[in-house]
Parts: C-alpha cells; structure tokens; sequence
C-alpha cells in the first residue's frame, strides 16, 4: 500500500498522519472505558430489578475486569499476527453485541454471560495493550506524552460517560444504559475500518520522529499466536523486573477500576448520597486524571520513571486510607477526587516506558500486556472483596484501607524495579 491509500483528507498529512490514528483509537479507548465503568452505575438498578445480590452483581463485574487484563497480552499477538484493524473491528463488534444483549437478560448467569465473559473478552483487546501497541507502532519520539494522552482516555471516558449513564440508570429504565454503550461501540466500527491502518509502513510512512526517508516494511506476522504469547512470557518471567512491575500494577488495578471504579458510587450511596451525584464526582477525578495523566506522560519522557511511580502509589495509598475517615461532605469529597483522580492512571506511561527499557521494542507491548493482566487480576480481586465485606461488615471502610496500604507498599516496591538502557536508544 502506498500513501495514496490514505482517507483523502489526510493524504498530505506524512509522519503526522499519526495523530489521525491515535485520534480514533483515543475514542474507542474511551467508549471501551465507558462500557467498563456501566456496571457502577448498574450495581442498584438491578438489584432493585432483579433482586440479586450485590455480591453476585459484584461477580459479573470482577469477571469482566479479569478477562479485561487476560486478554491483552493475546490481543497484543493477534494484532501482530492478523492485523490490528482486524482485532479492533471485532473486539468493537463483540463489545456493542454483548452490551445489546444484555437488555434482554432475565436469569443472573445472563448477566455473568454478558457482562462477565463477553464484555471482557471485548474491551480486553481495547485497553492500555492496544495504546501501547499504536504507540510503539506509530512514534519515535515523544512516546510518553502519546501513551499518556490514549491513558487519559479512560478519564475522559469516565468523564463523558458515567454521569450520562448514571442519569440514564436512575431514570427507571436501566437498559437505556446498555443501549448507550451498545450503539457507541458499534458506530465506531466504521470509522476504525476507514482510518486505522495496521502500521504506518502499510501506507507507505514512518514512525512520527523517524528521518523523513525511513520507511521500513511491515513485518510478517509471526506464526503460532498461543506459542507466541506464553513464549515471550516465559522470558520476561525469569527477570525480577517483570514480576516488580507486575506487582505495581496488581496495586494499581486494586485501587483503581476494582475498587473506586466499581463501588464508589455504592459506597457514597450508604452515605445518603444520590447515584448521579456520586457519578459526578467520578467526572470530577475523570477531568483531574485526564490532567494528572497526560502530564505524567510528559514527566515520563523526561524523569526517572521509578520515582515517579513512587510518587504516583504513595499519593493513592494515603487517599484510599482518607477517604472511609472523612465526612462525606462536599469539600472532602472533592479533596479525594483531585488527589485521587491526579494519578487514577497516571502509572501506565511510566510503565510502558520500564517495560520497553527492560524487555525491548518487540517484546515489549506483549510483555506490557501480562502485566496489564496483573493489573486485572487486582481490579477482579478488589472488585470481588469489597462487595463480600460489604456484605459481611455493612460497611466499605475495611475494604478502601486495606487499598490504601498496598498502594503504599508499591510505592516502595517501584524504587527497587531495576533498568537496562534498549539496543537502540530512542530519541528524546
């Protein structure tokens, strides 16, 4: 293909075409992110619908989240062996189908079915993995700053998503919420199928950064995807460096999608506070975090990665441990929400960057995705944990400190994450 392929608005656009292309995966990150955060505002509505507990309810929400982080490191070989646009189109496709079926859902395994398996097999091939992947794929230079501003799209997706879906859900109709996030997956199939092609040398360009007269082939697909995946796992596994980033991320998935992100508003709501109030203040760390997390990708290409991740962990560890001793007023909820919602995602550049230093370009965005599975397998755990205790104590407070304390311990665990300079050093 050459670069007359192109859209052709964007023939004329050379290196910087790929702003065009993190453009588009920016917004399916984001309605990605949107479909994720649905169970929170969920979590009522169907009890009240249904009847079912909120530990079951809890369950569908910590399945989804663990399939979210299983899949990446899969999704990051198919993208390497079928083609990303492939996997996008379909992941978009499974994500709208499964959101749509779920309307029709009477029977709890419906929900565990829908919300649970599907949903998670979807949004796991669009994650932080796919960012990773595009920007590896598409930059040479200023790599922090391109993974932080497709990070922060989880922000914005929080942002514009939840307090819409949070006035959808209390509106009485909860299915008005998975018809959203349904037609939102599907209307960007056609816009990824038109403007996303599979690497920048697919259309005759380079990466943005490289001299203007490099222009390398793609690559061949490599052959045997599950060899593939687990291959390169078993590598990155016998290095302590791998299993120091797994850890960080375990805690970060912990504090962050499968706690905050999915019992918030619960947890605001045994405090008398309203769904889309609550809601609102997930907006509020949503505008922060898009903030926190784009400039983290900035502090990325220019500081230590480690302390910065030191820094990001022990601001989350003292605000979880806040949160459950406050008064649930208005100004402490929003001293939690700029806190927390700084550095909600804020890790991720950071960690994509030791993760490229430690394991190298090619392995990198595969090595990336086993940890995202750690971070996965923390949000399920913590998504899972709080509800039971929830149940088992009546109270959240036990849960958010519990948090807090492991994001001070990884805060101390990313110190000791050591570095090798990669083969070839990457411009500034």
């Amino acid at each position: 293909m050459s670069i007359s392929r192109l859209p052709f608005p964007f023939r004329n656009a050379g290196q910087k075409y790929a702003f065009v292309v993190v453009a588009v995966i920016f917004f399916a990150l984001l309605v990605s992110a949107g479909l994720r955060s649905s169970p929170s505002v969920l979590i009522l509505p169907l009890e009240e619908a249904f009847g079912w507990s909120r530990g079951v309810i809890s369950l569908s929400a910590a399945m989804g989240i663990f399939l979210y982080g299983l899949v990446g490191p899969f999704a990051a070989a198919a993208m390497e062996r079928f083609g990303l646009r492939r996997v996008l189109i379909g992941a978009l496709a499974l994500m709208a189908a499964s959101s749509a079926a779920s309307a029709f859902m009477t029977q709890s395994w419906h929900l565990l079915l829908t919300w649970g398996l599907f949903s998670g097999l979807g949004t796991g091939a669009v994650a932080v993995v796919l960012g990773a992947t595009v920007v590896n794929r598409w930059f040479s230079r200023h790599r922090g700053l391109a993974m932080g501003v497709l990070t922060a799209s989880t922000a914005t997706g929080n942002l514009i998503f939840l307090p819409v879906l949070a006035a959808l859900a209390s509106s009485g109709d909860w299915t008005r919420v998975v018809w959203t996030v349904a037609a939102a997956a599907a209307a960007l199939v056609p816009l990824v199928w038109w403007l996303v092609p599979d690497r920048p040398a697919s259309v005759g360009l380079a990466p943005y950064g490289s001299p203007a007269d490099q222009v390398e082939p793609a690559p061949a697909p490599r052959a045997g995807l599950v060899a593939n995946t687990f291959g390169t796992l078993g590598r990155a596994a016998r290095t302590r460096t791998f299993w120091f980033l797994f850890a960080t991320f375990f805690v970060c998935g912990f504090t962050t999608n499968g706690l905050v992100g999915t019992h918030l508003i619960a947890l605001c709501g045994d405090h008398g506070i309203p769904e889309v109030k609550a809601a609102g203040l997930l907006a509020l760390m949503g505008i922060f975090d898009l903030l926190g997390t784009t400039a983290s990708g900035w502090l990325t290409d220019r500081y230590d990665a480690r302390k910065l991740l030191f820094m990001y962990y022990g601001l989350r560890g003292l605000s979880l441990i806040y949160l459950p001793y406050s008064d649930f007023s208005f100004y402490s909820l929003s001293l939690f929400a700029v806190f927390f919602g700084l550095d909600w995602i804020a890790t991720v550049p950071p960690t994509l960057r030791l993760t490229t230093e430690a394991f190298g370009e090619r392995d990198a965005p595969i090595v990336f995705g086993w940890i995202v599975a750690g971070h996965q397998v923390g949000a399920a755990s913590a998504a899972w944990m709080a509800g039971a205790l929830r149940e088992m104590q009546g109270s959240y407070v036990m849960p958010f400190v519990l948090a807090g304390a492991t994001g001070l311990a990884a805060a101390v665990i990313a110190l000791r994450i050591n570095r090798r300079r990669p083969a070839a050093p990457q411009p500034a």
